[in-house]
């Protein structure tokens, strides 16, 4: 029987860029791009609510604290401020803890770190959306989630590594092929090899709108590792392939209860 944790590890290590691009490249290629963020954020607090919301919310029922793991600038606890006491924010980033702090209606703490290194209190609810694809040592970062929450865990990923949609740019431009997985189904199989069979709702996720063209060309083009010069090419092939517009993404969410967590760590 395959090994589900190795296959996940493995498969995020082959994103690795090839040392022969990335040395020739003048910004770093990993671009954290904090307007969107920003953007997501203000979408879900305006509504409607998501499934991961939704979870969130049927845990707390009513009352409870919330650590959102990954927490960037809140858009899957902010959401749910109604039902929150407290609100614990761990991110790496401080610009976006700067910015939950901003839009925090409800008693919150700030944490400056990565997960699971960052030290951080239990919670009735653990939420953590949209990280798992940068935790190559899924074990470890899972049981960190189980080991904090109260309640119930819920996390959120994209059915899909979001990179994947660089993919024929990579081809375009560097004529390479880029990795297809892992996928939110390979992170249930990890789930349930350590244990834990979280209930699964699969959904999609209206595209956020009102991104300027000219940053996502620049965006794309340190993503994949190509200088100022080549923002002209990059634009015309966003533009040939951009979809229409109206596509949405698929989006999947775990949660599991304390009672099962209790027997996964």
């Amino acid at each position: 029987m395959p090994d589900a944790l190795e296959q996940w590890s493995e498969q995020l290590a082959a994103w690795a860029i090839p040392e022969h691009i990335l040395a020739g490249t003048p910004e770093s290629p990993w671009v954290l791009n904090r307007k969107v963020f920003v953007r997501r954020v203000e979408k879900q607090l305006a509504g409607p609510r998501t499934p991961t919301h939704a979870a969130v919310l049927e845990a707390l029922a009513g009352s409870g604290t919330v650590l959102d793991v990954g927490a960037g600038a809140g858009a899957a606890s902010l959401p749910c401020a109604s039902a929150i006491t407290h609100v614990t924010a761990v991110d790496i980033d401080a610009e976006l803890l700067a910015e939950f702090a901003a839009r925090a209606t409800v008693p919150h703490r700030l944490v400056e770190g990565r997960w699971p290194d960052v030290g951080a209190p239990r919670a009735d609810v653990v939420v953590c959306a949209n990280v798992l694809y940068n935790a190559p040592d899924l074990a470890s970062f899972v049981r960190a989630l189980t080991g904090h929450a109260h309640r119930k865990v819920v996390v959120e990923i994209a059915e899909a590594h979001p990179l994947t949609t660089l993919n024929a740019l990579w081809r375009h431009f560097h004529g390479i092929d880029r990795p297809a997985g892992p996928t939110a189904d390979d992170a249930l199989a990890a789930l349930r090899q350590l244990g834990i069979d979280p209930e699964v709702v699969r959904w999609r996720r209206e595209p956020l709108r009102h991104q300027p063209f000219e940053e996502a060309v620049d965006v794309t083009r340190r993503q994949l590792c190509l200088p100022p010069e080549r923002a002209g090419e990059i634009a015309h092939e966003l533009r040939r392939t951009a979809p229409s517009g109206r596509g949405t993404h698929g989006m999947v969410t775990f949660a599991w209860g304390s009672a099962r967590l209790t027997r996964a760590v």
